[in-house]
């Protein structure tokens, strides 16, 4: 495993992807929203997939793995924008949230403190991947970057799950419940979805960097 600031040994995939460019700051423009409404999109699709999981009833998603890839494909500011995107789009009506849920409640609910998790991820995710000339760090990065990317989404989402049951007497629990149950649970899931970022993000966000971001 190379270093943060080492990047030696990238996939034959990255090498090509560095060689192509796109025509024109319209293309990027173009590629750029569309880009947004894509990975919103797959955030959507992997909440589709959703289980709940006890004993709170917080479902585990595929989202994660396109939250982090919106990042390593579209940068900080785009990134961001497809996460907002998806997030007002639920708030106002459409049935993007897991299970097919929508509106403010979820946000507000015991689950939203992870969907805003989505968005604030964004910015840190780059930060660790990319270097001051722009050029993208090597596996040792990579890897932080996506597990760092989780753990933002968890460090929002956990207190957020133990404040909202906290105003509900029925429903209340310790913080250390609300870590059993809302984090414990979706390691292994993590994990797995981190290794398929990785890989995928190694190839892709060096070609991202200089044409999207």
């Amino acid at each position: 495993m190379t270093g943060p600031d080492t990047d030696t040994g990238p996939t034959a995939g990255a090498e090509a992807a560095r060689g192509i460019d796109l025509p024109s700051e319209a293309i990027r423009t173009l590629v750029r929203w569309a880009g947004m409404f894509f990975f919103a999109g797959m955030v959507s699709l992997g909440a589709h997939v959703a289980i709940p999981i006890e004993p709170f009833g917080v479902p585990f998603t595929l989202q994660t793995l396109a939250v982090v890839l919106a990042a390593l494909c579209l940068g900080p500011r785009y990134g961001l924008g497809s996460m907002a995107l998806y997030i007002a789009m639920g708030i106002v009506g459409v049935p993007l949230f897991a299970e097919g849920e929508a509106g403010l409640g979820v946000i507000l609910g015991q689950s939203g403190g992870y969907v805003l998790g989505f968005a604030a991820c964004q910015p840190v995710i780059t930060s660790i991947v990319k270097r001051r000339d722009g050029s993208i760090r090597g596996w040792g990065a990579m890897i932080a970057a996506v597990v760092v990317g989780h753990l933002v989404i968890f460090a929002i989402g956990v207190p957020w799950l133990y404040f909202v049951r906290l105003s509900d007497d029925a429903a209340r629990v310790t913080f250390e419940e609300a870590v059993r149950g809302g984090l414990v649970p979706f390691l292994p899931g993590m994990v797995v979805k981190a290794v398929i970022a990785v890989w995928i993000g190694r190839v892709a966000a060096p070609l991202a960097s200089r044409q999207i971001w």
